[in-house]
């Protein structure tokens, strides 16, 4: 493999655990350290790419504020130091970023934000917009309402769904240790370094230890498991180490870390997951117009569409037939079947009059399409 560079890619995940950002001992936070790791960021928005931050942080920012001693904390003091820590977690990227000519973003996810397809949409197109305006998404999980029904329990696996959700090709996991080893390098000093996994497989997963820090959740059995997510969805990840000033331009400099080769591309894997692995509620009938246009490349408006049939909710694929009846292709439809009854054939410009609310403007966004032959 030739080693790439995280400037080689066009949609970057970053994600940093407590353990880097936060001090151990003193409980405040890194400034220093988060400042070379903002500037890392901001060369990297200026170069062009899509930058997206999941930080942890928020918890053990919050029990230092709220004085509450080390050791395991009950739920409801979690959820409290939460409560609190984010504040001042959204303040510190709000700073460091805002130095830099950047706009931070704050996004608060539960498992069914990422899980549940209404939600998936809704949180997707947020972070999508903020993109759009140049602004840098710091995403963290919402620890002050989520319980161990309704949590990842790390922004491991947070921040590789994250990537899937938004098309990112590169997922960078910021660690204490600077890779993966064939064995925990803690009791196993001697163990040999992996630089690069072509495929997550059963032996290594293996590998991997499953202990973190006292301020991290996870440990590197969560992270092989994010480069199973991250990688099946099309994204490459490389696990390197946090301890470093400027982490992510040390990857550049060739400091060693562990590269997780994709399977395929992004668009590729969406496509797979759109056109072959989800139910389908029901159908939408477009006219030739409509057909000529999502062959160009663009969304389905509801102007062009003559038919909605099924039961079918918004985020639910639907298949997308033409005038003759046979399957143009599959898509994830922004709008119940009711609602989609009352725009089809209508301008976009009307759909707030019509349903009294402002909608989206697209019945099916190109991005959650694909066509049939794609």
């Amino acid at each position: 493999m030739t080693v790439r560079k995280p400037e080689d890619f066009r949609r970057i995940v970053v994600k940093i655990g407590s353990a880097l950002l936060v001090d151990g001992a003193s409980g405040k936070l890194k400034a220093e350290w988060l400042a070379g790791l903002a500037d890392d960021v901001a060369a990297l928005a200026k170069g062009g790419r899509d930058l997206l931050v999941v930080s942890s942080g928020a918890i053990a920012l919050g029990r230092r504020i709220l004085g509450l001693p080390r050791g395991p904390l009950r739920l409801e003091e979690g959820q409290a130091s939460a409560a609190v820590g984010q504040i001042a977690l959204a303040h510190a990227w709000t700073e460091a970023l805002g130095a830099r000519g950047l706009t931070a973003g704050q996004i608060l996810l539960t498992l069914t934000d990422t899980e549940e397809r209404r939600r998936y949409l809704n949180a997707r197109a947020t972070i999508t917009t903020l993109l759009k305006l140049k602004a840098v998404p710091v995403i963290n999980e919402n620890d002050t309402v989520a319980t161990a029904e309704i949590r990842y329990g790390d922004n491991d696996r947070l921040a590789a769904r994250v990537a899937s959700m938004m098309g990112a090709d590169l997922l960078i996991l910021l660690s204490d240790v600077d890779g993966l080893y064939a064995a925990p390098p803690a009791t196993n000093p001697g163990a040999a370094f992996i630089p690069v996994v072509e495929r997550v497989t059963a032996e290594v997963e293996a590998m991997a230890g499953s202990a973190g820090s006292e301020l991290s959740s996870g440990g590197m059995l969560t992270k092989v498991e994010a480069g199973r997510i991250a990688t099946t969805a099309g994204a490459t990840m490389v696990i390197a180490s946090g301890k470093r000033a400027n982490p992510i331009a040390a990857i550049s400099h060739g400091e060693r870390c562990t590269w997780f080769l994709a399977e395929g591309k992004p668009g590729t894997a969406r496509k797979k997951w759109i056109s072959g692995h989800l139910e389908t509620p029901g159908a939408v009938k477009i006219d030739a117009g409509a057909v000529k246009a999502l062959r160009a490349g663009k969304s389905l408006l509801p102007a062009g569409v003559t038919g909605v049939e099924g039961s079918f909710q918004r985020g639910d694929a639907v298949v997308i037939r033409g005038p003759d009846g046979a399957e143009i292709g599959r898509g994830l439809v922004a709008y119940d079947l009711a609602d989609a009854e009352r725009i089809a054939g209508r301008n976009s410009g009307q759909i707030e009059a019509i349903l009294g609310y402002a909608g989206r403007a697209e019945m099916i966004h190109r991005d959650d399409m694909v066509l049939r032959g794609e």
